[in-house]
C-alpha cells in the first residue's frame, strides 16, 4: 500500500501526541491533501504520522464529531464530498465571516503586522511559481489568519476555520484551475486598503479574493471538478 503524504507541520514545544495528530491531520483535509470520497484507514493515517493507532484514532473521532469527516455504515472513515449547493453555502459565509473579521481588525493591525503580511504574500507567489500547491494554500491561510487573528472577536476566527475545514476536500481539486479565474492580486489590495485602514475597501477586496479564487467556480464547474477528482 502507498504511504499516504501529508503536509508537514511544526511541533511545538510541549505539545502532546494526541494534539499534534489531529492539528496535522486537520491541516491535511483544510488544504485538500484528502480527495473527496477518500477512505481512511487508522492503520495507513498512523503509518503516515509515524505514530501509534491511539492518537489517530482519537483524532478521527473528534474530526468526525465536527463535520470534516465521515463515519460510514460499515466502521469506515471518508473524507466528504462537497456538493455544488454546499459549495455555494460555504463560499457565501465565507465571504460574511472573512469581511467582517478584517473590518474589526483594522483598527488594531500595526505597520509591522502589515509588512509581515507583505513576505507573506510573497511566499504565496513563491509556492505558486514552484508549482506547489499545497504549500501555496498553506501560505494563503497564514496570509488570511495573520489579518483576522488580529480582530478583537476571539470567536470568528475558529468559525472561519471551520468553513476553511469543510471546503478543504475541494481545495486540491479548485487549486489546480484556479488560475484560469483569478488574474488580479486582491493581497495587493487588501495590504494597501490595511495601510489606509479603509475598511469598505478591505471588504470589497476580501470579497474579491474570495469570489474570484476558489469561489469563482459555479456549480456547475464545481460538479465538473468533483466528478473528475473521484475518476
Amino acid at each position: 500500500m502507498k504511504k499516504l503524504a501529508l503536509p508537514p507541520l511544526a511541533r511545538a514545544d510541549g505539545m502532546t501526541t494526541h494534539d499534534y495528530v489531529f492539528l496535522r491531520l486537520r491541516q491535511a483535509i483544510m488544504v485538500g491533501a484528502f480527495r473527496p470520497g477518500t477512505s481512511l484507514t487508522i492503520r495507513g493515517l498512523a503509518a503516515a504520522l509515524e505514530s501509534s493507532s491511539t492518537p489517530v484514532r482519537e483524532a478521527l473521532r473528534q474530526l468526525t464529531s465536527i463535520g470534516a469527516l465521515k463515519l460510514l455504515e460499515n466502521r469506515r472513515i471518508q473524507v466528504p464530498v462537497v456538493t455544488p449547493e454546499l459549495f455555494e453555502e460555504l463560499i457565501s459565509l465565507r465571504v460574511v465571516l472573512e469581511q467582517h473579521a478584517a473590518k474589526r481588525a483594522v483598527a488594531h493591525i500595526t505597520e509591522h503586522q502589515i509588512d509581515q503580511l507583505v513576505e507573506m504574500d510573497l511566499a504565496i507567489d513563491q509556492a505558486i511559481a514552484e508549482q506547489d500547491k499545497v504549500g501555496a494554500l498553506l501560505a494563503n491561510q497564514q496570509f488570511h489568519r495573520g489579518i483576522y487573528s488580529i480582530s478583537p472577536d476571539r470567536i470568528v476566527l475558529p468559525m472561519i476555520e471551520s468553513v476553511w475545514l469543510q471546503l478543504g476536500p475541494v481545495q486540491g481539486v479548485a487549486m489546480e484551475h484556479v488560475a484560469e479565474l483569478y488574474v488580479v492580486d486582491r493581497h495587493q489590495e487588501i495590504i494597501q486598503a490595511l495601510r489606509q485602514r479603509n475598511e469598505e475597501e478591505l471588504a470589497a477586496a476580501i470579497g474579491a479574493d474570495i469570489r474570484e479564487g476558489i469561489g469563482g467556480f459555479n456549480a456547475a464547474a464545481i460538479a465538473s471538478l468533483l466528478d473528475a477528482a473521484a475518476a
